[in-house]
């Protein structure tokens, strides 16, 4: 019978797993696009959870110790914090990351092919439009899908 506290493995692999499988998951996250979770539906919190799952077994393997999961989360921690941190610092890192939005509506008029390229149903856009209390894009100076996921919508001035 092994004690709580025997980890399967050294404690620097846990660090290193956890950071590769922090910086993996934000790479595909990113490569996904803009839309992922911004506007979360089932399907998408299913994904979430089934991610997570896939990666504790990448993280941590067959460890069922204490600290070994705990050693794990703080190097994931930690390597957000750091990424966040050279984020504030470097612009081209930021846009990485973070990336860039992408214009939806300009003047008025839907930017052709634009709802296309980010994967985004033009359901999805009516929804947003009707938030905001618009019936169609006449009103709109310009519209973004931000690298959060949201749409920001800016009335034309009257």
């Amino acid at each position: 019978m092994s004690s709580a506290f025997d980890m399967a493995m050294p404690w620097w692999q846990f660090v290193w797993r956890g950071v590769a499988a922090y910086l993996a998951a934000v790479f595909m996250m990113r490569i996904v696009g803009k839309r992922s979770f911004g506007d979360m539906s089932t399907f998408d919190i299913i994904v979430l959870v089934l991610v997570g799952g896939v990666l504790r077994n990448s993280i941590v393997g067959h460890d069922g110790s204490f600290q070994g999961g705990l050693i794990a989360v703080a190097a994931m921690l930690a390597t957000d914090r750091a990424v966040a941190w050279a984020c504030t610092r470097s612009p081209w890192l930021n846009r990485f990351v973070e990336g860039c939005p992408t214009i939806l509506v300009h003047d008025g008029e839907l930017v052709p092919g634009s709802l296309e390229r980010v994967c985004l149903p033009k359901a999805a856009f009516r929804r947003a439009l009707h938030a905001a209390g618009l019936e169609d894009t006449k009103s709109i100076s310009i519209a973004r899908l931000e690298p959060n996921g949201r749409i920001t919508l800016i009335r034309k001035q009257e």
